[in-house]
């Protein structure tokens, strides 16, 4: 009996189309779950984020109410760029600095740099950072290491992940030495006494 040609070898110059289908119904099914999360809101950044990750330092961060779980931004290819998010519902920051390079063609690479809260704490309500990568000295007070992300509840009103994804939270936490690269950050309100901005030509990063 011969075989239906939808069975044939790929070497016959044609696909094992049953066998293509098994697998790609976990990656169609994957795809159908984020556009399902990004119809209700349940991705990280509410914007498409740029091409460009920025850095940010700061001598310290304190905060009340700090929720992290994973998540994924979308940039305006349509990209899924997969993050960390934290997000805190009150935060001060003590000599905050914020830094992006740009490569521009004949110029070269330009640096804005952003300083603030020198004196002041830099101050934020309902914080929320993308980043992938994060470093300092941390402590935290009555943390949740291992929460499903669709239960956190110490952060923010919209701070939630995913169903089944690991998560932690916390009702304080004091990061000094804080290094950060980030995709995207917004806040409620954003206070940045001493703010002081500038542009200049080479590459000039917070660290």
């Amino acid at each position: 009996m011969e075989h239906d040609s939808a069975e044939h070898d790929a070497g016959d110059g044609k696909v094992r189309w049953r066998r293509f289908a098994v697998l790609t119904v976990p990656a169609v099914a994957v795809t159908a779950g984020l556009g399902i999360a990004l119809a209700q809101g349940a991705l990280a950044a509410s914007f498409a984020v740029s091409g460009q990750q920025f850095k940010v330092s700061a001598e310290s961060l304190e905060g009340e109410g700090f929720v992290q779980y994973g998540s994924v931004d979308v940039n305006a290819r349509d990209e899924l760029i997969p993050v960390a998010v934290t997000a805190i519902r009150k935060a001060e920051l003590n000599s905050l600095c914020q830094s992006v390079v740009t490569s521009l063609p004949v110029i070269g690479d330009v640096s804005l740099n952003l300083t603030a809260g020198r004196k002041t704490p830099v101050e934020a309500t309902n914080l929320f950072v993308d980043a992938t990568q994060l470093s300092g000295n941390a402590s935290f007070t009555n943390i949740e290491i291992g929460r499903d992300a669709s239960t956190l509840d110490k952060g923010p009103d919209d701070a939630q992940g995913m169903q089944d994804l690991f998560s932690q939270q916390a009702d304080t936490v004091r990061i000094t030495d804080l290094r950060q690269t980030a995709w995207a950050t917004n806040a409620g309100t954003f206070t940045l006494s001493g703010l002081d901005l500038k542009i200049s030509k080479g590459k000039k990063e917070c660290f």
